[in-house]
């Protein structure tokens, strides 16, 4: 799947597009120095989350149903969260894991793995879902692909755009 993401002044247009079908196109609000919807791809990729964020866009989700699915699923928000449905557990996993490496980036990316792997284990114990295995050089990919993207980004000017691909 194709995605693009399109910079923009308060908020970014990502499009993503499966094959010859028409682009599932949507909004992000700026959340920091990167598209969150991009540090999903990172993650979920070096984790081998093929159900989280881009894998069920792939599916033929819009991101908008997302919500509804995680609420359906059992998981309507963090405070009032049970044990979720297991066709959501990638979904939520990926989101703790997706924060974690957010706030690792905005703090430069040097912390202990292991310390940020003991975060991102109590994040998803806080959703319910147990931390995925961590593949061997996991974190050290989602870093370096994290800091290459963060550095072709910051460069980006408005209306600038950047095209990843999902292979899941």
């Amino acid at each position: 799947m194709q995605i693009r993401i399109h910079r923009g002044a308060s908020s970014d247009v990502l499009e993503a597009r499966h094959g010859r079908s028409e682009p599932i196109r949507f909004v992000t609000p700026h959340k920091g120095p990167v598209p969150h919807d991009a540090v999903h791809l990172f993650v979920e990729r070096a984790f081998g989350l093929q159900r989280g964020f881009w894998g069920l866009v792939a599916e033929g989700l819009a991101p908008d149903d997302l919500q509804a699915l995680a609420s359906a699923g059992g998981h309507p928000s963090a405070s009032r969260a049970s044990t979720p449905d297991p066709g959501i557990v990638q979904l939520l996993q990926a989101e703790r894991l997706v924060e974690i490496f957010e706030a690792d980036l905005w703090g430069g990316g040097q912390g202990d793995e292991a310390d940020l792997l003991a975060m991102a284990g109590t994040a998803c114990a806080s959703s319910h879902v147990p931390l995925p295995s961590a593949p061997n050089g996991a974190v050290a990919r989602v870093r370096a692909d994290l800091a290459a993207f963060a550095r072709a980004w910051t460069g980006l000017p408005r209306g600038g755009e950047v095209e990843l691909e999902w292979v899941g």
